[in-house]
Order: C-alpha cells, then sequence, then structure tokens
C-alpha cells in the first residue's frame, strides 16, 4: 500500500489533507491513484492512518481516515549525528541513509577543513533539498517518526547548543581516543550526539573545544574512513547495540 506524509497540522477529525505540491503531483501524475483506493499515511507524532482517498483536487489531496495504527515506539536510544559536509551530493546520500538507520536528529555541519562554501540562499535550498530526501527515505524505509533536518551549522554552533544530550561523542584519527564498544558498553545514555569530521579529521583546536563541551574522543578503528563511511558506521553500530 502506498505511504504518504503529512503534518499533524493538516490532520483534523477523519480527514487529512495532503498539500504538499510535490506528494500531490506524485499520487496524481506519478501513481495516478484514483478516488475510493486505499493509502497509508503517516504523521510528525508518529501515528499511521490507514486512508482511503476522498478527492483529487487541482492542489491538495482529500483522504478520509479508516483507522488509525498504535502510535510508533519511541527507540531506546536517540541518535543526533552532525556531519561535515562532503563534497559534491554525496551528503544527499547520507541524509537518505541514516534516515533509513534511524537516526533522530541530522545537522549539516561546517568545521575548519570542510571544503564546500555555503552562502545563505544556498545554506537554505540545500535544506529544503535534503528534507525532501529525508521524507522520502521514511516512506520508503517505513519509517512512522520523521528525522529533523537542522539547518547548517558551523562546529561552534552545534558545541553551544550540545547541554541536552548525556552522551557526546567525536570520533577522531590523532590523540588519545577510547573504542566505540567500550563507551557503549558502559553507557546507559538515551540521548547521543556524534560529531563526524570532514576528509582530513578535524583540526586539533575543534578536537579541543569539544572536549571541553564534554564530548569523548573515540576511534572507530584501524581505518581512515570517508565521511559518508564514517556516519554510517556509527548509525548503525548504535542502532545495532540498542537492539542486541
Amino acid at each position: 500500500m502506498n505511504r504518504f506524509y503529512s503534518d499533524s497540522k493538516n490532520i483534523a477529525g477523519d480527514k487529512i489533507i495532503i498539500s504538499d505540491k510535490n506528494q500531490v503531483h506524485h499520487i496524481k501524475d506519478v501513481l495516478r491513484l484514483a478516488t475510493g483506493e486505499e493509502v497509508v499515511v503517516f504523521d510528525d507524532k508518529g501515528r499511521e492512518y490507514i486512508s482511503v482517498i476522498e478527492k483529487l483536487l487541482p492542489r491538495e489531496i482529500v483522504i478520509r481516515i479508516k483507522k488509525e495504527n498504535k502510535i510508533a515506539l519511541e527507540p531506546k536510544v536517540r541518535v543526533a549525528i552532525a556531519c561535515a559536509i562532503p563534497k559534491k551530493s554525496k551528503m544527499d546520500d547520507i541524509i537518505d541513509k541514516l534516515t533509513q538507520l534511524g537516526v533522530d536528529r541530522i545537522i549539516p555541519l561546517l568545521t575548519e577543513r570542510v571544503i564546500v562554501k555555503l552562502d545563505s540562499p544556498k545554506k537554505s535550498s540545500r535544506k529544503l533539498r535534503w528534507e525532501k530526501i529525508a521524507l522520502s527515505s521514511a516512506k520508503q524505509s517505513q519509517r512512522n517518526i520523521m528525522p529533523v533536518v537542522e539547518p547548517v551549522r558551523n562546529i561552534k554552533e552545534v558545541l553551544s547548543g550540545s547541554q541536552g544530550y548525556d552522551l557526546k561523542l567525536i570520533p577522531t584519527l590523532a590523540g588519545e581516543r577510547r573504542p566505540l564498544k567500550e563507551i557503549l558498553k558502559k553507557s546507559s545514555a538515551r540521548n547521543i550526539l556524534i560529531l563526524i569530521g570532514p576528509e582530513g579529521d578535524f583540526s586539533g583546536e575543534e578536537v579541543e573545544l569539544a572536549k571541553k563541551a564534554g564530548f569523548i574522543a573515540v576511534s572507530l578503528g584501524d581505518s581512515v574512513l570517508r565521511v559518508e563511511t564514517a556516519a554510517l558506521c556509527v548509525a548503525s553500530f548504535i542502532r545495532i547495540y540498542e537492539n542486541g
């Protein structure tokens, strides 16, 4: 059954309004769904609705709820990943894969050694694109809880906003580090923030600033990983460890 997303503010009583132009186009022109066809709709509160298409209007779709499924269980561990923005369109793939892996918050990160330069308009347009990718990935992987894709932030902004996390990690290639597995084994943290550095790693100053903000330097093994590989490695390991 086809799955679609709706913000909870567009759900009232037994009616759901889908007005996002991309989803409207997909329903009407790509899938060519008709009135009376059943679909599944999920919202930003983790709820899922078995529904039927009631009206296909020029700019919106009216859907009637037949049954609400149970609210999706919150994961045992909430994971946020602040990932340095790599070259080309690799961040698109990172957003896609981290969404599939159940990451709750994704923060596109600018550090001293990030090559990509983004002005304000590009930051805004990239954020919109990444949100669309996260939505598509959530639909495909049948996630009922949408990840939050934050605006592009520099490392100092991320560090200053990290007080709400009970475990903060910074994988790095140099200096004294502890194995990620060792940290997770001894931790009962339920809200984790991980910083993923760029090609060439974080600068020494950035690592020291992170440590002062309560981050633990960790190792991901002997291999030097690409940005996208490191991000997926960390997310996968935490989810496997959580369920193991």
